[in-house]
């Protein structure tokens, strides 16, 4: 009895059925289960905020084992390495990632030691910030979405969501990176395209100009959206 009840309440509002009839599984949780929160400083605004009566009954998901209250963990150095991924080998990832910090780094220290001491405040050290700036640069904003009207498709131009904007980052960014072909090992191109990134240069930022003269140039469509 104590089963059927846990797949009733856990296991049935999760699936959804298709127009085919078959059955796809998705999240074993329900939507009304809130994330996790693992974060100290997200932790110390709930007891700030005396949040935390309200949350002690809220049913929450649990952590995945990436999520870490750790001071190193970044959430987009972890989409990146998602994004980077293929055929499920997140070791090998890890390590080019690793590598492409490490070939960032040496590359800034070059460029820091190379330039005057009054110019030295304004080259980025930190990887990371370089990650962020580079992904911040080509974050889109717009994009072409087909509309139908009186028949005739149009192409209109629309706001991007911000999950779909910054993920369409990530992979031009990872794309122009293994567009320059086998002579070179990709944690050496990646940082190069990153630093690009970094300073509003390279193929990368090119795509999402020229997304953005594309919306340009329909933009006499684009009350077509509201219609």
């Amino acid at each position: 009895m104590i089963v059927r009840k846990t797949f009733n309440s856990l296991i049935l509002p999760s699936l959804r059925c298709n127009s085919a009839g078959t059955v796809q599984f998705y999240s074993v949780f329900p939507k009304n289960y809130m994330p996790p929160v693992f974060k100290k400083d997200e932790l110390e605004q709930i007891y700030e905020e005396e949040k935390n009566e309200e949350l002690a009954h809220v049913p929450i998901r649990p952590a995945t084992n990436t999520d870490t209250c750790s001071e190193f963990h970044d959430p987009l150095v972890k989409k990146f390495t998602n994004c980077l991924m293929r055929w499920g080998k997140k070791e090998l990832t890890r390590k080019i990632m690793d590598r492409t910090f490490e070939n960032i780094k040496i590359a800034q220290l070059q460029k820091y030691y190379s330039v005057p001491p009054m110019d030295r405040n304004e080259i980025i050290l930190d990887p990371k910030e370089i990650l962020h700036r580079a992904v911040d640069n080509c974050t889109p904003v717009l994009e072409l979405t087909k509309i139908m009207r009186g028949g005739i498709p149009y192409q209109v131009p629309v706001p991007m969501r911000d999950v779909r904007a910054r993920h369409l980052a990530i992979t031009w960014i990872i794309k122009s990176a293994k567009e320059k072909g086998n002579a070179e090992k990709l944690y050496d191109t990646l940082p190069k395209e990153l630093i690009d990134a970094a300073r509003n240069e390279g193929k990368a930022i090119r795509k999402k100009q020229e997304m953005h003269k594309q919306c340009e140039a329909n933009r006499a469509y684009a009350h077509y959206r509201w219609l």
